[in-house]
């Protein structure tokens, strides 16, 4: 095995300029087969963190062995953002360890066994009913107001829809958390005109807005989840600013990555019309599975190394930065057989779209599924004869396959 990949000279796997015009699937291939391990020269504190660098880990085995090991590999000491920009304060990274995805068992383990609570399969089941009734009506607004911007008219409404459901966030407020979400993820995408200031500023009122709401359930609960997480905190339950930082994580972490699985998977769709038939005729259960594999629609998270350790014939140093590309593993082929090949039947379908297990394994992947197949359903019954008019305009992200803008015509 050589260790010296053929890449363009200074190639980073997360420089967002790359994410905007599509993923670097050939170049993490060629990694996969000669440096499955890499380390990925970066500018010094070109991300955000002090260092020259981080370690890009490829092979669907490896990213397995970083995920489930948190006592070598820590989410919390530099967090699990792979990339912020190079003018962000260490405080700004440091505040985002009050954040579920940030934490490290043992305080990990506790704020999810509390939060578990509300995506038990009776919770999910029961916002099925509603949810379901969402996605038609979804489908059919589409249908007789949409814009043909498919990400606008569809596929953001349901994620966001579930989590206002899931949080019992009331109707009226639920465009801020959509308006919220969006400019604390868009900061690297300078169409989108979101300065980090106003990044950050979107996420101090969402954390608050989720505060207030925790303090009124803690005063008068309600049968929702929120009751539930906060009502009584000396039994084990979130204080005011834990819930804050969690509906946070829920609202990037259930709201884009669901809304870019659907972009990513109607674009599959549509670029692959034998699937398309072969869904609206047979609905298979693997489909939302696959729509996952494919979008992928987080890239990548990173680890940090706790000690100095060997992974992927590669020597790590305690302090090094490991990023753990879901992309590369997702695609695979001593997993997948033609992984470049979007299959809705494909089964088994061991993807690490929602993680490679471990204690960060997602924990709303019941909701996302969900989600995916009840929408897809609704727009094969009712925008049978969904068309492209023309090509995705991609999130320029450092770690998120976001899809800004995906123009179709619904009749």
């Amino acid at each position: 095995m050589s260790s010296c990949p053929a890449l363009p000279e200074g190639f980073d796997f997360t420089d967002p300029d790359v994410y905007q015009q599509r993923l670097p699937l050939p170049e993490l291939a060629e990694l996969r087969r000669t440096a499955p391990v890499w380390w990925n020269a970066q500018p010094h504190n070109v991300a955000g963190f002090e260092d020259d660098g981080y370690w890009v880990v490829t092979r669907h085995a490896d990213v397995k062995t970083v995920s489930t090991n948190p006592e070598i590999f820590s989410s919390r000491t530099n967090t699990a953002i792979i990339r912020f920009n190079e003018h962000i304060q260490r405080e700004q990274i440091d505040v985002q360890k009050l954040i579920m995805l940030n934490m490290d068992p043992p305080e990990h383990t506790r704020v999810r066994q509390i939060v578990q609570r509300g995506f038990t399969p009776r919770s999910i089941r029961a916002l099925e009913i509603a949810l379901r009734d969402r996605a038609t009506r979804i489908v059919d607004t589409a249908r007789s107001e949409g814009t043909g911007d498919f990400v606008t008219d569809i596929a953001c409404e349901l994620p966001l829809q579930a989590i206002a459901e899931l949080i019992g966030v009331p109707q009226e407020d639920r465009t801020k958390i959509f308006d919220w979400t969006n400019k604390m993820v868009a900061y690297d995408d300078p169409e989108l005109a979101i300065t980090e200031e106003i990044g950050a500023e979107s996420a101090m009122e969402l954390i608050s807005y989720a505060m207030n709401l925790a303090a009124a359930r803690k005063e008068c609960p309600a049968q929702d989840i929120v009751s539930a997480l906060v009502a009584a905190e000396d039994q084990g339950n979130l204080g005011s600013d834990e819930f804050g930082f969690f509906v946070l994580l829920l609202a990037v972490a259930g709201n884009e990555t669901t809304r870019n699985a659907i972009s990513h998977g109607m674009h599959a769709f549509l670029t692959h019309p034998d699937q398309w038939e072969l869904f609206k005729r047979e609905r298979p259960a693997t489909a939302a599975e696959e729509i996952v594999r494919w979008a992928t629609p987080v890239v990548s998270f990173q680890r940090t190394a706790t000690e100095d350790t060997e992974l992927g014939g590669a020597r790590i140093k305690a302090g090094d930065r490991v990023g753990i590309f879901y992309a590369s593993a997702n695609n695979d082929p001593d997993v997948f057989d033609r992984p470049e090949v979007f299959d809705i039947t494909r089964d088994p379908n061991p993807h690490l779209g929602f993680g490679g297990g471990g204690p960060h394994f997602c924990l709303g992947k019941s909701l996302a599924t969900l989600e995916i197949n009840l929408i897809f359903n609704a727009i094969a019954d009712t925008l049978p004869d969904i068309r492209l008019t023309g090509d995705p305009r991609r999130l320029r992200s450092a770690w998120l396959n976001g899809i800004k803008e995906l123009r179709v015509t619904y009749n």
